[in-house]
């Protein structure tokens, strides 16, 4: 029997090898040489460097903000003057009122529209200006000359829209930058750089394990077989005497004489022969010691009396 054959997997081929100038300009030291989470590392700490420096070193600015307050005339009443406060934080930042202030603030007008911003409430009749440059003086005298702007150009149309604009609180010049602030420069930094860092982990290629050859099993049916086939039988002794199972008798047929023409052998020996085979017949027909007629049908037991006889 031939032994079951086990089919392997083919290994897979190996990663094609940089050569050209580009090999030479590898890094001396290897990827896999160093830990999985590195590009996680050397992000976070890209990310707190690149943000100190700039909390560091950019140019700091300051904020100073002035308030507007819109007052109902005689026939006005305080919605109306909510509503015109909404409409004069629009215009705050117009053409108009820059051409006003640029004098005073001793800006041009588009750098002037660049440091001011407007913003109103919903629920209170106010318009806030808020200036930035980059010294308190500056930022401080922006936000008052388009606060006063603001104040002559609506009080010229009070006739028409019965309310006044008034300045509630002017701008003073700020102690501290708003920004950067290094503390939170680092922080945003820190989380930027973990962010692309993990990105880049996740995006990076994994090395893949070459697969474990495993043979395939032969079939059961096939195993068992052969396992029965290389079995060696068991060797007869030869000191203990085969005992014949006990098993019927059975009525052996009797022989027949052939032809003596057809064979060419004398009637006296053919009918030796076929004595001597009714005996052999007679004694295997009863192997334990019985008589040969006491078994069988009674036209056997007959025939084998007529045989006997002859």
């Amino acid at each position: 029997m031939t032994e079951p054959r086990t089919t392997e997997p083919p290994e897979p081929p190996a990663p094609p090898r940089r050569t050209g100038p580009l090999a030479r300009l590898s890094p001396p030291w290897r990827p896999s040489s160093l830990p999985a989470w590195w590009p996680l590392a050397l992000g976070i700490l890209l990310g707190l460097v690149g943000a100190a420096a700039y909390g560091l070193l950019a140019t700091p600015r300051y904020t100073a903000t002035s308030y507007v307050v819109v007052v109902p005339g005689p026939g006005a009443d305080s919605a109306t003057a909510l509503g015109f406060a909404q409409a004069y934080g629009r215009v705050a930042t117009d053409s108009a009122v820059l051409a006003e202030a640029r004098a005073a603030a001793r800006m041009p007008v588009e750098e002037l529209r660049d440091a001011v911003r407007s913003a109103t409430s919903p629920d209170a009749p106010m318009v806030e200006i808020t200036g930035t440059a980059s010294s308190p003086g500056r930022a401080a005298a922006a936000s008052n000359a388009v606060a006063n702007a603001l104040t002559r150009t609506g009080n010229q149309a009070t006739s028409s829209t019965g309310v006044r604009l008034s300045l509630f609180a002017p701008a003073f010049d700020p102690t501290e930058p708003t920004s950067p602030s290094v503390p939170l420069a680092v922080a945003v930094g820190g989380c930027a750089g973990g962010l692309v860092g993990g990105l880049a982990l996740l995006a990076a290629p994994r090395g893949r394990r070459a697969p474990v050859p495993v043979g395939v099993p032969a079939p059961a049916g096939a195993a068992n077989r052969s396992a029965r086939a290389e079995r060696p039988a068991p060797a007869a002794d030869a000191s203990s005497p085969s005992k014949p199972s006990p098993s019927k008798p059975s009525a052996a047929p009797p022989a027949q004489a052939a032809p003596a023409a057809d064979s060419g052998v004398p009637a006296p020996a053919v009918k030796a022969a076929a004595k001597a085979a009714a005996a052999a017949a007679a004694s295997v027909s009863a192997p334990f010691g019985k008589d040969a007629a006491g078994d069988g049908t009674p036209e056997e037991r007959r025939k084998l009396g007529r045989r006997s006889a002859r």
